[in-house]
């Protein structure tokens, strides 16, 4: 993923405020600080670092598509490569901020345990001299390993490279060339050469094909175009994109693979084409910097993607994520039948606090991807190897919490903890707001009006985490039930408000000087037939990922509070709402640290 052009991004966030009121996520662009790119750090700043989360030792990373991903085999290969899970990220050798940007280069056997190797891609040819940006991995039958990504030019051009292992039987994957025979694909005469990039991992079709997707636009219209190749050395456009939509701005870090309508246990790999299918297709915003997702039907002869209309395609659309989270990829994992999602949450702190500590960035927990019972949206689990790192366990059963109260969970390290919550509302459903319309997609705004302390009727309910006694500073995760007169049903809003999370002030007037203390918000499609909704929260120092109803919603939030931190942190279980809730069972654990987390490389 690349720095867009300063000038257009600019008019584009000028003609995009004036057409809409209610873009979220602005705040999280990405700068170009070149007199910062390269000021490196001798230590880092520990207070907010992660225990248990993927992180460099410092600097800057960027997101797992942004770099390639996880790799992605085909069924004629093995589970992962010769033993190890592959992780390449873009990484700034020299800073903490974006600049520099190598293909880092980790393995791991768990997804929990990484040990960091030398670099993987650099700038270094004439095909990719200004950069050496996203892409994704293939295993090629005959070939082995190959990275698709794009490289920019001396002319600033977005063009699409390959790279293969100096040496395929090394299970480390050490080496890799950029032969000379590149670029594969270059931007024609009718497309945007500043705004072509990110190939998907590509699949194999039964014409006898590899496909791959790249992201692209034409003025304001988001474009995914797809790409044809026999040999994986030609490629040729599609007469058609994919898919595309007006009034969407780039599209960044494309992601496109099929989930079953009828196995709800399992995942599928990208060349599956079985009958009882539905596609997804997710693009990242490079304006909003929020991705959204449709799911829809793939003609392969066509090469034509249709969503299925059930749910907005453009930015009201579905997420994997409502919160701090972008330039995610997927891969199937073989392993365990299943498809696995990485997704890149940024600092939301300034920029001189990030030069400050000597690090930004960091990827979320890696999760399970599946299609809802319902078939309307997928949703969205922690890997079950996370679990492995559980210890200190606390619970807490048939508890009744009334209106203002709050339950410490003790017995644990609150700020680096892992909580699930089951709450049960079933008797006082009746006593729930009633929800206005002029809401239905706008949670964000809701979130805002009616935060954890606006007494509701049922709810606001939920976590209170990295939290002061007094509540100085705290990170509310939390729900809060309507009722729809539309469809007399109730409606669940969840929110996760970082707005009260820190005692920091701003250093300053300008957008890089001011914390971004946002409220991230979605509403939760769960009918509460037996009162139940559950919460789950992965608490990490600065990082709060929270998954509503078992994945259905999911919020990462990025926070740093002062006061709030290490043992001094705490976690509660809250009510404000008029109507009194049960928690019918708490299971909370304290997180350790991996054994093996980057202890060498990536320096």
């Amino acid at each position: 993923m690349g720095i867009s052009n300063i000038v257009s991004v600019l008019l584009l966030l000028v003609l995009l405020s004036l057409s809409s009121n209610n873009i979220k996520g602005v705040e999280a662009f990405h700068h170009v600080y070149e007199n910062l790119q390269s000021q490196s750090v001798e230590s880092v700043d520990h207070l907010h670092r992660t225990a248990f989360h993927f992180q460099p030792p410092k600097h800057w990373i960027n997101g797992t598509l942004i770099s390639s991903s996880i790799i992605s085999f085909l069924k004629t290969g093995p589970v992962y490569y010769k033993g190890f899970y592959h992780l390449f990220y873009q990484y700034n050798t020299k800073g903490a901020v974006w600049g520099n940007i190598v293909w880092a280069h980790s393995v791991s056997k768990d997804l929990v345990n990484w040990e960091a190797l030398e670099h993987a891609l650099y700038p270094s040819k004439w095909f990719d001299i200004k950069g050496t940006w996203s892409g994704s991995i293939t295993i090629v039958p005959g070939k082995g390993p190959v990275i698709l990504y794009t490289g920019v030019n001396q002319n600033e051009t977005q063009i699409q490279n390959y790279a293969i292992p100096k040496d395929p039987s090394d299970p480390y994957l050490r080496k890799w060339i950029k032969p000379d025979d590149n670029p594969l694909v270059m931007p024609d005469y009718t497309m945007n050469g500043s705004a072509f990039r990110d190939p998907t991992t590509a699949w194999f079709s039964k014409d006898g094909h590899w496909r791959t997707v790249v992201g692209s636009k034409r003025k304001h219209r988001g474009i995914a175009y797809i790409y044809r190749s026999r040999d994986f050395k030609h490629w040729v456009k599609a007469k058609h994109p994919v898919h595309s939509k007006e009034s969407t701005g780039m599209w960044e870090c494309p992601d496109f693979f099929p989930v079953s309508t009828t196995d709800f246990q399992n995942g599928l790999d990208l060349d599956y084409t079985g009958l009882n299918t539905k596609h997804v297709l997710k693009v990242s915003l490079d304006i909003t910097r929020f991705e959204y997702y449709t799911l829809g039907k793939y003609d392969p002869k066509k090469d034509r993607y249709v969503p299925n209309g059930d749910t907005p395609d453009g930015w009201d659309g579905l997420r994997f994520d409502y919160g701090n989270f972008y330039a995610s990829k997927t891969f199937f994992d073989y392993k365990k039948n299943r498809r696995i999602l990485w997704g890149w949450a940024n600092e939301s702190d300034t920029v001189e606090d990030d030069i400050t500590k000597g690090w930004a960035g960091l990827q979320v927990i890696p999760r399970t991807v599946l299609l809802d019972a319902n078939k309307n949206q997928l949703v969205f689990w922690p890997i079950e190897e996370i679990e492995s790192l559980r210890t200190n366990y606390v619970r807490m059963n048939n508890k009744n919490i009334k209106m203002g109260q709050r339950l410490e969970v003790k017995g644990i390290t609150p700020a680096q903890a892992d909580v699930e919550v089951t709450f049960n509302v079933g008797q006082c459903l009746e006593k729930a707001e009633t929800f206005d319309p002029s809401y239905t997609f706008k949670p964000l705004d809701l979130c805002k009006r009616k935060g954890s302390n606006v007494t509701g009727g049922v709810g606001p309910f939920g976590l209170i985490t990295l939290a002061t006694p007094d509540l100085e500073e705290y990170t509310p995760v939390f729900f809060r039930v309507f009722k729809d007169t539309s469809t007399d049903k109730p409606k669940v809003l969840m929110c996760s408000d970082a707005r009260p999370s820190s005692l920091k002030q701003d250093r300053g007037p300008l957008k890089q000087d001011r914390m971004y203390k946002p409220s991230f918000a979605g509403f939760v499609d769960v009918d509460l037939s037996d009162g139940r909704i559950s919460l789950r929260s992965l608490i990490d120092h600065s990082v709060v990922e929270s998954f509503g109803a078992l994945g259905k919603t999911v919020i990462t939030s990025r926070v740093y509070p002062l006061k709030a931190v290490k043992g001094n942190a705490h976690l509660y279980v809250f009510n404000n709402g008029t109507q009194t809730v049960n928690i019918e069972s708490l299971d909370a654990w304290s997180m350790e640290k991996p054994l093996q987390m980057m202890n060498n490389g990536a320096l």
